[in-house]
């Protein structure tokens, strides 16, 4: 059986409403990234960056996978089909994708600050004081700006032996998850699905690529069509 890789990015949640989380001008919501998104941040201000994912979070509970989401789950017929995704939302689980490695953490979750191994199924608030089992207090479970990425490994790992690639509604410029395409075989055919791609290092030297610019909405329609009559 063929091995598609899935690489999703923002541009495929947005379609269901979820605000971007990085927009222009470097701001997340009206807030400084930093602020926000940064150990640093969470030092000077745990309260305000509770209080945005709380945010966050309340807004995932509003919205729904869209047809792209849905889309990618056919492809499990035919294809063993593993999704890494950059997003923290849960739309590809709620659409039913079954192999879904999340490389920037998980909305619904939270984790200790003392031990970033104890994480918690968390899809309510998360506020001061809430503790985990060693009595520390937990924290989104989301990659920050700064922090390593304990599943790029992993990722890199899965994306060497595939067949086929599925690049998503992602802007393939944020490292380090937009260096996974160049640990493809050389034969992978790669699908770039966004309705503004941009070529970077690894996609302009990809042996087989097709863009769709398109939104994924539409273009994975296509691309999921085509990949089910092969």
């Amino acid at each position: 059986m063929k091995k598609i890789i899935i690489l999703t990015g923002a541009g495929i949640s947005a379609e269901s409403g979820i605000k971007t989380f990085r927009d222009a001008g470097g701001l997340w919501e009206g807030h400084n990234v930093m602020d926000v998104a940064s150990p640093e941040g969470w030092e000077r201000n745990p309260e305000l960056v509770l209080d945005f994912y709380n945010q966050r979070r309340r807004q995932l509970k509003e919205v729904l996978p869209n047809a792209a989401h849905h889309a990618l789950v056919e492809l499990e017929q035919t294809y063993e089909v593993h999704i890494i995704t950059q997003n923290v939302d849960d739309l590809h689980e709620r659409a039913g994708s079954k192999n879904i490695l999340h490389l920037h953490g998980k909305l619904v979750e939270a984790r200790s600050t003392r031990n970033p191994k104890l994480v918690y199924h968390r899809p309510g608030d998360i506020n001061l004081g809430d503790l985990c089992e060693l009595g520390s207090q937990l924290r989104p479970h989301i990659v920050w700006f700064g922090e390593e990425v304990p599943l790029l490994y992993p990722a890199a790992a899965l994306t060497e032996q595939a067949d086929i690639i599925l690049i998503i509604g992602t802007s393939m410029q944020v490292y380090p998850a937009a260096g996974l395409v160049g640990f493809a075989p050389r034969d992978a055919q790669i699908y770039y699905i966004d309705p503004k791609p941009a070529l970077n290092y690894e996609l302009e030297h990809a042996g087989n690529l097709k863009v769709i610019p398109e939104p994924a909405t539409t273009g994975v329609r296509k691309v999921v069509d085509q990949l089910l009559l092969t």
